[in-house]
């Protein structure tokens, strides 16, 4: 995963999984010359929302084990990693990630949102819980939207035309 590379990198560098956000800012910005300083802080409100990051006492906290994580030398992020993911891709990702084609992941959750009458962001968390991935948080993120009836997201219509969730991005 792109965004869990670009995270893990400076804490690898560092040698540990607590930083200062000024220390990681920098990691990024000046060290590595990924991003600019302003986009290395958006990449921590990312990653902080997708619960890779959490924040303590003022530092940064890896909430994986960077030293896990394979960063190749010569990786470099793509800025599409500071976009914020719909809820439905976040469980795309989720899936693919757990070894479905992306094509074949988009066609289960739009097979399964027909057969069940939910929301395109609900079937794609289905498909994941079925083939056993873990996608609580993205579960909760479809759940709170459900209940508030926000309307940002994917209109709850067929993701086939939708470069984002098929492979456009």
């Amino acid at each position: 995963m792109t965004l869990e590379a670009a995270v893990a990198a400076p804490f690898r560098g560092a040698g540990t999984d607590r930083m200062g956000e000024g220390e990681f800012v920098v990691a990024l910005s000046l060290d590595r010359d990924w991003f600019s300083p302003d986009q290395a802080k958006r990449l921590v409100d990312i990653a902080t929302a997708r619960g890779l990051l959490a924040e303590d006492d003022g530092d940064l906290v890896a909430a994986f084990d960077p030293a896990e994580v394979h960063v190749p030398a010569d990786f470099v992020p793509d800025e599409s990693i500071l976009r914020e993911q719909s809820t439905f891709e976040r469980a795309l990702d989720a899936i693919v990630a757990d070894g479905m084609e992306k094509r074949d992941a988009v066609a289960a959750a739009n097979r399964r949102q027909r057969e069940i009458g939910v929301t395109l962001e609900t079937a794609a968390v289905l498909v994941a819980r079925e083939r056993g991935v873990d996608v609580e948080a993205v579960a909760d993120a479809a759940r709170k939207e459900l209940l508030v009836g926000d309307d940002s997201g994917p209109d709850g219509g067929d993701a086939a035309g939708d470069d984002a969730a098929t492979g456009g991005t």
